[in-house]
């Protein structure tokens, strides 16, 4: 008995980056700016000696500069600016079998004697077309050396040859090397524009999709659509060929907008507990704690951008997301906004600095969720004071002793003799509005009116505009210095031992030690005299004389009083320094010295 195997053909799997690689500048997705300069450039035969085409990955630089070198040599060339694709040329470049276009990775091939069989090839001319293409990928990957050998072939190359180079990093090619290209910069590709190709690629494809799946593919792309088509492969992978948005965030380990949205919810509301609870779910979810707050300070941006039309087109989710977006921002102020977005920016940088950095965020969510209360209290002061009895009542009846007051309002100082009482500043009643039977209003802050036997006086007219210091001079004739009190010598010396107690309590070591040291020394009747050691001492106590002056005139209640520092000479002591002046001193305490010295004929240094 025979068994026959049947063998079925299988094709290989082809991934979308290369199935769906452009082969037109119309199909180049997010560089029409390039590409229509491209096309204008081929129609009206301007093509430079060499293009350098600039941008981060997976933006299209190979794909264009391929396109480009297919387009240049195509002998049926359309009226678009387009390559026909069925002549000789076109059709020897798609199989990958033109002897014309010359593609070489210098990421792998970055020596000198690379660039030097490069350059043996660039003087034989093209075959049955009019150009010869050299495309050099990755070219910042050349040594310094190969740059230099390349400088010559690329300022004056063959009339036929054109060059054409991409690279990811522009800052690490030479400055002589930019100067002798024509330099293209890709953007990265919108959100919107990459949603929209792979909408395209699943109709052709047969995969079912939602579009805020596919809009959150592009984001996590960041502006590379390989990244966004690799991604996308993945997810038809993982699915079975139906592309949710439950897919994409389970298969990409991205947060839900939901978690976002339902946090904002509960900072808006101030619910500590929950905030804490929700983060703690995100948590056990496997979701990083830089990851989320990362996420957050995003969210609050898109509720911030939401509030402005003009704005609007910052949003680059679907419309379902936005919509949420619009809502929630209504409910959020923009002061809340943007502390809370400072808050999470300042977590954020501290994130990976902190040995405990659970609670770097969870301190960060309990400071936003007090913001509302915060905010509140600024506009509404009185809000957040006490209930008091008789705050709900009918309107207060005026006062029945008030202070005098002007025709015009003005601002009345109350002062107390005694120092224990302080001063308030308030402004004069403003003129009655008409009587409300019963209404509700807020007690306003009382004025405190002294009666008859008060100490308190209310000053007149005259007193307005003037200091609280000025009015006590003219009330007290010890201020004015008018007056003085008689003290006896150690009532001084207790004055000075109260002083030198304050300063101790203040910490002031050094100025300390000169008021304990010595005692003061009488010159006169009102006249003292305190003896310092050196420059520091006289230098700290006169930084402290006007406080000791102050402290004494207001205790003694005598304003003539004058303390003086002086610096006793004999305390000073000359010290040797040179050799000379070590000798005398030395000879000055032992005569025997100089006898030694005439001896042995000794000198100097």
């Amino acid at each position: 008995m025979v068994n026959v195997i049947t063998l079925v053909a299988v094709d290989n799997f082809i991934v979308s980056a290369r199935k769906y690689r452009p082969v037109t500048f119309e199909s180049v997705v997010g560089q029409q700016h390039i590409t229509n300069t491209l096309k204008n450039a081929i129609k009206n035969n301007q093509l430079a000696q060499a293009f350098l085409f600039c941008g981060p990955r997976g933006v299209g630089k190979t794909t264009c500069a391929r396109i480009l070198a297919k387009t240049i040599n195509c002998t049926d060339l359309q009226p678009n600016g387009e390559a026909c694709g069925v002549c000789a040329s076109c059709l020897s470049f798609q199989n990958g079998n033109s002897f014309n276009v010359h593609e070489l990775d210098a990421a792998s091939n970055n020596s000198v004697d690379d660039i030097r069989s490069l350059i043996e090839q660039v003087r034989i001319p093209p075959q049955a077309v009019r150009y010869k293409i050299y495309i050099i990928d990755e070219v910042h990957m050349l040594s310094q050396a190969a740059f230099n050998a390349f400088l010559k072939t690329l300022e004056e190359p063959p009339h036929y040859a054109i060059f054409i180079l991409a690279t990811t990093e522009k800052h690490k090619i030479l400055p002589t090397i930019l100067s002798r290209c024509q330099i293209f910069d890709f953007n990265r590709i919108r959100v919107e524009d990459m949603a929209n190709h792979l909408a395209g690629i699943a109709q052709k494809e047969g995969i079912s999709y939602e579009a805020d799946g596919l809009h959150i593919i592009a984001q996590k792309a960041d502006g590379g659509l390989r990244d966004a088509l690799s991604m996308f492969d993945q997810i038809v992978s993982f699915s079975g060929g139906n592309v949710t948005y439950k897919a994409v965030i389970d298969n990409l380990n991205i947060l839900d907008y939901d978690y976002y949205f339902n946090i904002t919810d509960r900072l808006l509301n101030e619910d500590n507990s929950q905030t804490l609870l929700l983060f703690d779910e995100i948590l056990s979810r496997g979701f990083d704690g830089a990851h989320f707050i990362s996420g957050l300070s995003e969210h609050f941006r898109n509720l911030l951008v939401g509030k402005d039309q003009a704005t609007l087109k910052l949003l680059e989710v679907s419309e379902g997301i936005k919509s949420k977006y619009l809502q929630q921002s209504q409910a959020a102020s923009v002061s809340f906004l943007m502390s809370a977005l400072n808050i999470a920016n300042q977590c954020d940088l501290s994130y990976k600095l902190s040995k405990n950095q659970r609670l770097q965020v969870e301190l960060a969510l309990l400071k936003m969720c007090n913001l509302p209360s915060v905010f509140n209290l600024t506009v509404n002061p009185l809000a957040a004071m006490p209930a008091t009895e008789g705050q709900i009542k009918k309107k207060p009846e005026p006062a029945a002793v008030k202070p005098e007051t002007p025709e015009k309002p003005a601002e009345k100082v109350m002062l107390a003799s005694d120092p224990a009482v302080s001063y308030q500043t308030t402004k004069a009643p403003e003129p009655a509005k008409p009587a409300v039977k019963e209404e509700i209003a807020i007690e306003k802050p009382k004025l405190f009116i002294p009666n008859a036997n008060s100490s308190v006086k209310i000053p007149s007219l005259k007193d307005m505009g003037k200091t609280r210091e000025e009015i006590q001079e003219e009330e007290d004739p010890y201020l004015k210095g008018d007056a003085k009190d008689a003290y006896t010598p150690d009532q001084f010396l207790k004055a000075w031992s109260d002083f030198a107690a304050r300063l101790k309590s203040e910490g002031k070591k050094n100025a300390l030690t000169i008021f304990t040291s010595v005692a003061p020394k009488a010159l006169g009747p009102d006249s003292y005299e305190i003896v310092v050691e050196n420059k520091v001492q006289e230098n700290l106590f006169r930084d402290e004389r006007p406080n000791l002056l102050n402290f004494l005139r207001m205790g003694l209640r005598n304003f003539d009083i004058e303390v003086s520092a002086r610096i006793d000479e004999k305390a000073v002591v000359k010290r040797p320094y040179t050799s000379v002046e070590k000798f005398q001193y030395m000879a000055a305490k032992n005569p025997a010295m100089v006898d030694l010295k005439n001896k042995f004929n000794l000198d100097f240094d």
